[in-house]
């Protein structure tokens, strides 16, 4: 009794990590989850939960730690180097490599800020009954609005606000509807091929990984200050680091398997396949009521202005890392490689006239070029002149280039299904 007494008077405990430190640093892999919630997503979701019902929750489990591990592996490059995904590849790789993967990030920017701005076009079609080309624009002049004038801190709060709406949204409709927990638990763990599947599973597994993730990721842990010469100092922080990932990619998990039981649970039941986002929100209003309609669209607005501010930011990372910079919006190369991106995709959703022809060509060129960009971080993440003693493990990097190697063939396999 008397030690415990003494050792409550004591001043030198020992700092472990803590509930008010884990905290400060949730911030960075939420914005990556946005990616991973985007309007790509909810139409796959959808597709699979009113088509097969419960049989692919695995498909999200199975995605989303494959997620982890490459998130993970490019934060890690970002704390070890302070160096975006971006800068690394023009700092350590020839010019001859950096540049065409670089100039092709850039592209797939464009065609990711195309899906999402896009989502947030539809969603204000469902709510407002604006057609799509000006939806797009009020989405485009709302995002560059908020970009351009709030600091980075600003924004990560901004989208943990938006997530956390699109998460409550789901947890509303879940409670109108009737769920099979213990099918759903099954199904989460228990991997199932229903006849006519494969096409939605390649597309739900394919499309998680997306390149502006990985730039975008690899820039933003860097937001929390801390000494890059210090090693107790990376140590922390990748400590950290570990939690916020783990953390905001669950939030991720738990977000669009909610999409696929509330799509198994109306839609499945009563016999109607959804493979197109305006269609749900119509079909819902019979089945749950106007409300649960409403707020349906609402969270896909979320989704939509949320995942268009990440899409956009990766955009002038990628930009300014060509340039050896790292993002920053007042910096002129960040700001071009903004505007560019949301620029360039606004005006070729004008020229588009099906909206879900062009989320699936935005998807297409998305696929071809991200076996480029994971295998460049597998591989500069596995080089010790570029990560020392943080270089990944000859089992690490051998685990990394099989993912890569499994995303690579579906998503290959993806545009080969959809070609023909």
């Amino acid at each position: 009794m008397k030690n415990i007494l003494k050792d409550l008077k004591r001043k030198d405990h020992k700092r472990y990590l803590g509930g008010l430190d884990v905290f400060k640093y949730i911030g960075p892999g939420m914005l990556v989850t946005v990616g991973f919630i985007d309007p790509g997503n909810w139409a796959s979701n959808f597709a699979a939960g009113s088509e097969f019902g419960y049989a692919l929750l695995w498909v999200v489990t199975l995605s989303t730690v494959m997620l982890i591990i490459l998130q993970h592996n490019v934060a890690h490059l970002g704390i070890v180097t302070g160096l975006c995904l971006s800068e690394a590849a023009t700092k350590y790789t020839p010019a001859w490599v950096s540049k065409p993967i670089l100039a092709t990030a850039v592209l797939a920017s464009i065609s990711t800020s195309l899906a999402e701005i896009l989502g947030g076009a539809i969603a204000l079609q469902m709510l407002f009954g604006i057609p799509i080309p000006w939806g797009a624009l009020l989405t485009t002049v709302f995002v560059l609005l908020m970009l351009f004038t709030n600091s980075y801190k600003k924004i990560e709060r901004a989208i943990i606000a938006f997530v956390s709406v699109i998460g409550l949204s789901f947890i509303y409709e879940l409670f109108l509807v009737k769920i099979d927990w213990p099918l759903a638990a099954a199904s989460w763990v228990t991997p199932s091929l229903p006849q006519g599947s494969m096409l939605i599973v390649m597309s739900v597994l394919g499309a998680v990984v997306m390149p502006h993730n990985l730039f975008l990721h690899s820039e933003v842990i860097q937001s929390h200050e801390y000494n890059k010469q210090d090693d107790s100092s990376i140590r922390r922080v990748l400590k950290y680091e570990l939690f916020d990932t783990l953390f905001s990619m669950v939030v991720g998990w738990a977000i669009n398997s909610a999409m696929i039981l509330l799509a198994a649970s109306t839609f499945f039941q009563a016999g109607v396949p959804v493979d197109e986002l305006q269609q749900a929100k119509s079909l819902l209003e019979p089945l749950l009521g106007n409300n649960a309609a409403i707020i349906f669209a609402l969270a896909l607005l979320m989704a939509g202005i949320s995942s268009t501010i990440t899409s956009g930011m990766a955009a002038g990372s990628i930009f300014a890392g060509m340039f050896g910079e790292s993002y920053h919006i007042k910096d002129s190369h960040s700001q071009v490689g903004v505007v560019l991106s949301l620029g360039v995709a606004l005006l070729l959703i004008f020229f588009i006239g099906d909206p879900f022809k062009g989320l699936l060509i935005s998807q297409m060129v998305l696929s071809l070029q991200l076996p480029f960009t994971v295998f460049l971080q597998v591989g500069l993440t596995s080089s010790v002149r570029v990560m020392g003693k943080y270089a990944n493990s000859r089992w690490s990097s051998g685990v990394l280039y099989f993912i890569a190697s499994v995303v690579t063939v579906l998503n290959i396999w993806l545009i080969v299904s959809e070609l023909l």
